[in-house]
């Protein structure tokens, strides 16, 4: 019978580690080329090999007794022992961060890197990230007059050392990137301008079975709901029209046009 399983059946309550897993250890041996943890009921960790040289510098900075994280990647090696990667750790738990940032909706400064003809380039607690240039506010998007990629892209490379404000779009998860936007970032500056019964005029962006899309302020966009509209009025993208703010959700205004 192999440990883990072992391990497993003398405590049923436990719920059984699996590869991708991220662990708590202690470090309680240090080799030339490897490092031993301790993992309580699942028993002695283990990273060596490639592993260790890719976090070498770190580890070599840690004493007896010292607790760290790392990754699961082999539930029993050939010696019984749990392999692990800090490395594959360290990458999961800063993406971890990033997501938990994403849902709170958090704002995020950020220094660019780098620019192509795509957008912006820079890190996250070492993860790659990216803010397209849909997604620049209208003070930083390159209004080049005949829409050159080269223009576009010395446009952005003006960026390069910079510091911008951001809020996290998306993760892609499979090629470990993160995409952000800096106009999330600031939609919710201006939002703040305003609160519940302000009326404010703005031009129809969109018509939908559902309401009216408003675009109002420097670059915000509302929905006034079907139910919020006269049945009897009939409206035309690019129309300007005032409306009621009823509600702020989530730096979302929704309006209405009855009085």
């Amino acid at each position: 019978m192999n440990l883990m399983k072992e391990l497993l059946e003398q405590n049923a309550s436990l719920k059984p580690p699996k590869i991708g897993d991220i662990v708590e250890g202690k470090v309680i041996l240090k080799k030339a080329f490897a490092i031993y943890l301790d993992l309580g009921v699942f028993g002695t960790g283990v990273i060596y090999g490639k592993e260790f040289k890719k976090a070498k510098k770190e580890l070599k900075e840690l004493k007896i007794g010292d607790k760290i994280l790392a990754k699961i990647i082999d539930l029993e090696n050939e010696e019984g022992f749990v392999e692990l990667s800090v490395a594959g750790a360290a990458k999961e738990i800063a993406l971890d961060v990033l997501r938990k940032k994403k849902e709170a909706g958090e704002k995020i400064k950020v220094k660019i890197l780098g620019a192509n003809k795509g957008g912006l380039l820079t890190k996250i607690s070492g993860i790659d990230a990216f803010l397209p240039v849909s997604q620049l506010s209208p003070e930083h998007y390159p209004n080049v007059e005949d829409g050159d990629p080269e223009k576009i892209l010395e446009k952005l490379k003006e960026f390069v050392g910079k510091e911008m404000e951001v809020k996290i779009l998306g993760i892609l998860e499979k090629d470990v990137q993160v995409i952000l936007s800096e106009k999330l970032a600031k939609e919710e500056k201006e939002i703040a301008k305003y609160k519940v019964g302000d009326v404010v005029e703005g031009e129809v962006s969109g018509i939908t079975d559902f309401g009216l899309f408003l675009k109002f302020g420097e670059n915000l966009e509302g929905l006034i709901p079907l139910a919020e509209i006269d049945p009897n009025l009939n409206f035309k993208i690019g129309e300007r029209i005032k409306a009621k703010i009823i509600s702020i959700e989530k730096n979302r205004a929704v309006l209405s046009l009855k009085t």
